[in-house]
C-alpha cells in the first residue's frame, strides 16, 4: 500500500527543511505525532534511529536509510508484521517550496487491517503536511 500527500508552503526550502529535520519537535506542530526520542547522538542523518510514538500506534524504532541534506530523508521500520518505508521530501517550486511526506507499507497485517491503515495513514498526512505549513510559514 502506498500513501503521498504534498503541500506547497510559502517559506524557502532551507526553512521547511529545517523544521522537518528536527524530528523530536515534531509534537509540537502535529497532533500526529506524541513524541519521536532519538536514539543515538550527533546530527541527524544516515543511520539515525528514533523511537516515534502516534496516537492509536504502537511505538515503532524508524532509522534513515537515505539522507539528502536539504531534500529529503528516508527512514524504515519494522513493527507487528508491517513495514513501512517513509520519504519525506522538500524542493523549491515557485514561491516557496513543496513539501511531499510518502508511505509505502507492506506486510500481512495489510490483509487484514488495510483500510484501517490507510485512513488513519491519510488523517496523519493531512495532520503533518498542514502542521508542516503552519510551521514553516511563522515569521
Amino acid at each position: 500500500m502506498y500513501v503521498e500527500r504534498s503541500i506547497d508552503i510559502a517559506a524557502p526550502p532551507e526553512v521547511v527543511w529545517a523544521v522537518l529535520a528536527d524530528v523530536e519537535r515534531w509534537h509540537e506542530w502535529t497532533a500526529s505525532i506524541e513524541s519521536v526520542q532519538r536514539l543515538d547522538a550527533g546530527p541527524f542523518g544516515l543511520g539515525s534511529r528514533a523511537l516515534v510514538r502516534q496516537p492509536r500506534l504502537r511505538p515503532a524504532t524508524f532509522e534513515v536509510t537515505e539522507f539528502n541534506p536539504g531534500r529529503n530523508f528516508v527512514w524504515t521500520t519494522r513493527s507487528g508484521g508491517l513495514d513501512a518505508v517513509a520519504d519525506h521530501r522538500v524542493e523549491a517550486v515557485p514561491g516557496g517550496t513543496r513539501a511531499t511526506i510518502s508511505l509505502r507499507f507492506t506486510g500481512a497485517l495489510l490483509l487484514v487491517f488495510g483500510w484501517w491503515v490507510r485512513r488513519l495513514t491519510e488523517r496523519y498526512f493531512t495532520m503533518e503536511s498542514e502542521g508542516l505549513k503552519r510551521r514553516s510559514e511563522q515569521p
